[in-house]
């Protein structure tokens, strides 16, 4: 194998360079060639000159090599661009949470307050109905209308 490596080492490796122009990833894809092609050598069924074998493990590595880069650099981009929806969603549901809460406070007192047991607090209608000393129907008519009167500022 010694004197194979001798012998195509810079074959292979120009072909490498000549692809991606690169010399560090040139001569990494190179040495990595030879392992793969001792690793193979019985398969070597010699339909075409050793230098050409090697380079197509040579291709074949290099292209390895730039799928993983590309889908590290695609995942690297997914987490940048998820990050930077995150924080401007994050960003825009304040805005939004302060703006109803803004119009919230100018409901009427009951109305109001039915709201947030209802929203902030879960409360069933009956409950609210309990709460506040009125019906269940009234607590659902008084909260469909104030939920009207927030939609209708938006």
């Amino acid at each position: 194998m010694d004197e194979l490596y001798q012998q195509y080492s810079q074959i292979v490796y120009q072909f490498l360079y000549a692809k991606c122009l690169d010399k560090e990833l040139a001569q990494d894809l190179m040495q990595e060639t030879f392992l793969k092609a001792l690793e193979s050598l019985g398969s070597y069924d010699k339909s075409c000159k050793l230098s050409t074998w090697l380079c197509q493990i040579a291709k074949h590595l290099l292209y390895q090599h730039w799928s993983k880069t590309n889908r590290a650099r695609l995942e690297e981009l997914d987490e940048t661009l998820e990050s930077d929806y995150d924080t401007q969603r994050h960003a825009l549901a304040k805005v939004e949470l302060a703006d109803v809460w803004e119009r919230l406070q100018k409901l009427p007192p009951d109305s109001r307050k039915a709201v947030e047991l209802r929203v902030l607090g879960g409360l069933p209608y009956r409950e609210i109905g309990r709460v506040l000393g009125k019906s269940e129907n009234w607590a659902r008519v008084t909260f469909y209308r104030a939920k009207l009167l927030l939609i209708e500022e938006v």
